[in-house]
């Protein structure tokens, strides 16, 4: 577990009795009913929506953390489409619609012209999915690690291009269907081995602060935006946020299925400062890929009509990589195997 709060025993994010035990130091952003909601009511996701969530979730935290003085650049795609349908808009902060490839140059040229007018109290973020970062504008992510500029990136990542009808991105994993990775031939789905880990890429410019988070755990989300709104230079975050609609699960298991991903090790959470991994969110209970891989239709393939062995075997092993690779397994757990 990294700084965030230790509450395990009931979900704090609400106006519930429990949250009402805890001080008012440790409740969650959403507990509090001075929010500032920067994603609003009326927006036109679709039920269930992973990225409606964690878009919420994050700016509420980051408005807080500098105190509502923010700017936001947002590439186009899901997250723009369903937020801004002319002439109107779901955003209650200073937001800016930037083409799809070039929200972290234009988060970039905000960050420049708040120096220039001496604005240092106002920050920036810039912000868009997993086609729009780990593929069309990742030319220009790694122009703003580079450079080092005083932007917060975060990248929704749902896995696929779903505001134009569910195409495979760099972010799509192994073996999945989608439009453009078909369920058919020899090997259906998405081809192993393809795609790029964009956290691991940020680690490699080294800029001050990466982290991955999770809709599963909203309370690490709000205080990694925390902590990254705390540090100046580039940032990243890349959260994992299911889409119902894309990955054929059911609207009301978008947490549970965030959380299998995080269990199983598909999805590591972890943080870094400057190029090396200073904190992990472990595995409380471990359990096979294929309990995640079930949940969803893009993955039913694998199992029917008949089970695929080697290659659920293969999403095993990149799992348990996951797992070695970022420590994610308690002591007491070391060993153990779903």
């Amino acid at each position: 577990m990294t700084g965030a709060s230790r509450v395990k025993f009931y979900q704090t994010g609400t106006f519930t009795v429990g949250n009402r035990l805890l001080d008012v130091s440790v409740r969650s952003v959403q507990s509090d009913a001075d929010r500032n909601n920067s994603l609003n009511s009326g927006h036109r996701a679709c039920q269930g929506c992973g990225e409606a969530l964690g878009a919420r979730y994050a700016l509420d935290a980051a408005m807080r953390a500098v105190n509502g003085r923010l700017v936001v650049a947002n590439a186009t795609g899901c997250l723009e489409v369903f937020s801004t349908p002319y002439p109107e808009s779901s955003w209650r902060v200073a937001w800016l619609h930037s083409l799809f490839a070039n929200a972290a140059a234009v988060g970039t040229g905000m960050a420049a012209a708040m120096k220039v007018k001496g604005r240092k109290d106002v920050r920036v973020i810039a912000q868009g999915g997993d086609g729009g970062t780990v593929d069309i504008g990742f030319a220009c992510l790694s122009g703003m690690f580079e450079r080092d500029d005083d932007v917060l990136y975060i990248c929704y990542d749902n896995e696929a291009y779903m505001n134009t009808g569910i195409q495979r991105s760099s972010a799509t994993p192994a073996a999945a269907r989608t439009m453009t990775t078909p369920a058919a031939g020899q090997e259906p789905g998405n081809v192993f081995g393809q795609g790029k880990n964009v956290p691991l890429i940020a680690m490699a410019h080294g800029i001050p602060y990466v982290a991955t988070a999770s809709v599963a755990d909203l309370r690490d989300l709000e205080y990694k935006v925390g902590r990254a709104m705390a540090i100046h230079g580039a940032r990243y975050l890349h959260v994992h946020v299911p889409c119902p609609l894309g990955w054929g699960c059911d609207t009301g298991d978008t947490l549970k299925v965030a959380r299998l991903a995080a269990e199983s090790g598909l999805f590591p959470i972890f943080e870094a400062e400057a190029g090396e991994v200073t904190g992990r969110r472990t595995i409380r209970r471990r359990v096979p890929v294929e309990d995640y891989l079930k949940m969803q239709s893009r993955f039913a393939h694998l199992f029917s009509p008949k089970r695929d062995e080697r290659r659920i075997a293969m999403i095993q092993a990149i799992a348990d990589r996951n797992i070695r690779r970022f420590g994610l397994l308690d002591k007491s757990e070391q060993g153990a195997h779903p």
